[in-house]
């Protein structure tokens, strides 16, 4: 079954370039868009799409505040929301992610990025361009040591490679080629440290390897 995606963007010509590249792919289908943030919450609320694609600066109601009211922590059945923007402004990633977004993608980041994001947010992981990934991780880890943490089960060699590689900001595709693994075996390290970390996304497990100064 293809992936189903709502684009809200005010600039058509923006919604248009992101459709043609995601319908490129056999496994994505754009099913709406919205061109102010009011619409795109009424319309993912009425289509409940697989991924909410978001332009954060939009009429009306910005794209933090959509990511809030479609993914936010107070809400009931929360969809995918990834928030694309030209912008990478701390605190529009501070806000997004905190709003419950499940990536924050830069419109110049590559088309591969952006497909991959879409991918990652429907299989329940969370993408961040890496351009933006330092600066954010270093907000994340002066934030998390504020917060005591239970000792955490000891990670294999590789698993530890991984996660360094995922700290970096690398996509699993890049992580297989680095490390010399299949794709598959990446994704199930990636799984294997969430579970043993009891963390949910590869945002924490980012802000877990800076935390644990597995990276200068």
């Amino acid at each position: 079954m293809s992936i189903s995606v709502l684009l809200a963007d005010d600039q058509p010509m923006i919604r248009s370039c992101l459709r043609l590249i995601l319908e490129d792919q056999p496994d994505i289908q754009v099913i709406a868009e919205a061109a102010d943030g009011a619409e795109a919450v009424t319309v993912a609320r009425r289509l409940r799409p697989d991924v909410c694609l978001v332009d954060v600066q939009m009429p009306r109601l910005d794209g933090i505040e959509v990511t809030a009211a479609l993914a936010g922590p107070d809400v009931r059945d929360p969809l995918r929301v990834i928030v694309v923007t030209t912008f990478d402004l701390d605190e529009y990633v501070y806000g997004a992610l905190r709003g419950g977004a499940a990536g924050f993608v830069l419109k110049d980041a590559g088309p591969e990025l952006l497909v991959e994001a879409v991918r990652a947010a429907h299989a329940g992981d969370a993408l961040i361009s890496p351009s933006i990934t330092l600066r954010l991780l270093r907000h994340l880890t002066a934030t998390t040591r504020r917060t005591a943490r239970a000792p955490s089960p000891a990670l294999s060699e590789r698993e530890t490679e991984v996660v360094r590689a995922v700290a970096r900001g690398r996509t699993n595709q890049e992580i297989a080629a680095e490390l010399r693994i299949s794709l598959s075996t990446v994704k199930g390290h990636v799984s294997s440290v969430m579970t043993k970390l009891g963390m949910r996304n590869r945002v924490e497990i980012v802000a877990w390897a800076w935390e644990s100064r597995l990276l200068p």
